[in-house]
């Protein structure tokens, strides 16, 4: 297994990095926080993305997109977490994209997938129904009513879902919570009587979304893959979108990493370069060990999710806890190695810190992947 770029996703790197820095720098979030946007990013931006083929970069040639790898997924949300860049890539091109390829059919593929490529409409998955993450612990049900189905329940913390053209909704079909079998996936215009979505704002600065289903009517053709059986592709899905976080968060704490061995390099104190004085020289190479692992862990991750689908499960979790605790180390370093500034709104640090508790606890924090993983290693 390779955990070296080839020369095609080097170049997708370059120029993901180069425009982003400069159509997207962490200026660009500051402006959409206060001036609290309610979309929660530029749809012009998007427009550009998608025009670049970012999102459809995991949609099918034969439906519009790219066909690409997801180890070039995994570098474009790097490179968006080293500017804390906001969009729907995660959400839509990644997560609902992978859904909707795993378990959709060819006439649902081929009525969505197009128009998610183009970016002219967004995917959002409602799946958790409580505080922390438990894809599980499902208690929406869904009950078959003539000729297709009712849903009630109440899904939270949905992200993108207040922009959302489609939801993606994971209901209990039969079984309890907590068990595998049982859960269905459907296919929801967001506009559907008896949906409601309410917007909440997060600590990041992005949004989320509250989805309420009160005797919400859809047809049979609402239903992705089989009834009952919706599992094994939305732990697959689940997976993928879990390393992209994990890559999005070691570029959050690779970027604050660099700008506090930057400030160690030019902040003076006593006379002396504060860069020299050997305690912080020590914490910083114990981030840089740190980073060098979870990169390793990331970059293995996208390999299995390319090359190796029976690795994907534990790889995945391996990423998200590694990639999680390292951006958690590198903001709360770069935070006391800046002294009282680093606790100010005056440089960007409190931003990147505040994007890694998000993303630390979206689709399963390090405690939740570090359990899965002894699980899945059979302990």
């Amino acid at each position: 297994m390779s955990l070296v770029y080839d020369d095609d996703e080097r170049m997708l790197l370059d120029a993901a990095r180069d425009f982003l820095r400069a159509e997207a720098p962490v200026s660009a979030l500051r402006t959409l926080r206060d001036s609290a946007d309610a979309t929660g990013f530029s749809r012009e931006l998007w427009s550009t993305m998608a025009g670049m083929g970012w999102a459809g970069l995991l949609v099918p040639e034969a439906h519009g997109g790219l066909g690409f790898a997801h180890m070039g997924a995994g570098i474009l949300c790097e490179q968006m977490g080293r500017t804390l860049c906001a969009s729907p890539f995660l959400s839509s091109a990644v997560l609902g994209t992978t859904l909707l390829k795993l378990a959709g059919s060819e006439a649902q593929q081929a009525a969505v997938l197009p128009r998610v490529a183009a970016g002219e409409h967004l995917l959002a998955l409602a799946l958790d129904e409580s505080p922390r993450h438990d894809p599980l612990a499902i208690a929406t049900r869904a009950r078959a009513d003539g000729d297709g189905f009712v849903l009630d329940g109440e899904k939270r913390f949905v992200i993108d879902a207040h922009v959302a053209d489609t939801l993606i909704v994971a209901a209990r079909s039969s079984g309890a919570a907590g068990e595998a079998h049982g859960i269905s996936l459907f296919l929801i215009d967001a506009g559907t009587p008896g949906v409601s979505v309410e917007r909440t704002s997060m600590v990041d600065a992005r949004n989320a979304g509250t989805v309420r289903f009160s005797g919400a009517r859809v047809p049979a053709g609402a239903l992705l893959g089989t009834l009952h059986a919706a599992w094994p592709a939305l732990e697959r899905a689940l997976d993928v979108a879990r390393v992209c976080a994990a890559a999005e968060l070691l570029g959050v704490a690779t970027e604050v990493f660099e700008r506090t061995l930057e400030y160690l390099r030019q902040r003076k104190q006593f006379g002396r370069i504060i860069g020299e004085f050997q305690g912080l020289q020590h914490r910083a190479a114990v981030v840089f060990c740190e980073l060098e692992l979870a990169r390793s862990a990331v970059l293995g991750a996208l390999r299995a999710a390319d090359d190796d689908a029976s690795a994907l499960a534990a790889a995945a979790s391996l990423a998200k806890a590694r990639a999680t605790e390292v951006a958690t180390l590198a903001a709360n370093e770069a935070v006391q190695m800046h002294g009282g500034i680093g606790m100010t709104d005056d440089i960007d640090i409190g931003l990147f810190m505040k994007r890694a508790a998000a993303l630390r606890m979206w689709l399963g924090d390090a405690y939740f992947h570090t359990q899965r993983y002894a699980a899945l290693a059979g302990y």
